[in-house]
């Protein structure tokens, strides 16, 4: 068996899906924990520290949202998956906003969960720019994976940075919605149609006044030059 690519904490309370998730995910290479409890599984993410975390959202004693809320309360940014039997927008725009990364409508493909979490995890280790790039009173070094504004630190999903950078890697150009979806997310038909707009106003909200993100009407979105 090859080198683990990383240790992946898995949170749900149907055993045939878990064990499910456990097989794809060991025979992609990674190492797996399981929890059932949404309790034991916030007190495992923090004890572990895994690569990434794939949160059913309906558990016992804590939901998924909750211990996502409460990660990223902890400054734990971790890349987090929502998976659910909900198929409601509302509630997977809700777990965008909190900070997920990804979301999948069950029932989905064991394949399908581990492409998304080999597309999250690349990002997050891809190739840097060579330089910290500046849009207005924004920088975002790729290095190190920070962006400032106006000198406070901006606190970003993996997502989140990686749909900021991809913007800011060409000022003043115009990128389509199914640009971004292929080049962020791995995929054009990413099937939740407000992806985009949801990650880049949570980036708006966490900018404020510095965000340099502009809205071509109709088209999609730049930066300033």
């Amino acid at each position: 068996m090859g080198e683990s690519k990383g240790l992946i904490v898995v949170v749900e309370d149907e055993r045939a899906i878990a064990d499910l998730q456990r097989l794809y995910l060991s025979e992609a290479g990674f190492g797996v924990h399981v929890e059932s409890d949404g309790l034991t599984g916030l007190a495992s993410i923090r004890r572990l520290h895994p690569v990434a975390v794939v949160l059913d959202v309906g558990l016992p004693s804590l939901d998924g949202i909750e211990i996502c809320r409460r990660m990223r309360a902890a400054d734990d940014w971790t890349p987090v998956i929502f998976v659910t039997a909900r198929d409601d927008e509302i509630d997977r725009i809700l777990g965008l906003e909190l900070g997920a990364d990804d979301y999948l409508t069950k029932p989905f493909s064991p394949r399908e969960l581990v492409a998304r979490i080999r597309t999250i995890l690349r990002r997050h280790a891809g190739t840097p720019l060579a330089t910290p790039v500046t849009a207005g009173s924004v920088t975002l070094d790729a290095a190190r994976r920070r962006v400032e504004a106006s000198g406070r630190l901006i606190e970003l999903t993996s997502t989140e940075f990686d749909l900021l950078a991809k913007l800011m890697s060409s000022p003043g150009q115009v990128f389509t919605r199914e640009q971004l979806l292929s080049s962020v997310w791995g995929q054009a038909d990413y099937g939740l149609g407000r992806t985009v707009d949801v990650h880049i106003a949570q980036l708006r909200a966490k900018l404020g006044a510095d965000s340099p993100i502009r809205t071509s009407r109709g088209v999609g979105y730049s930066v300033l030059e």
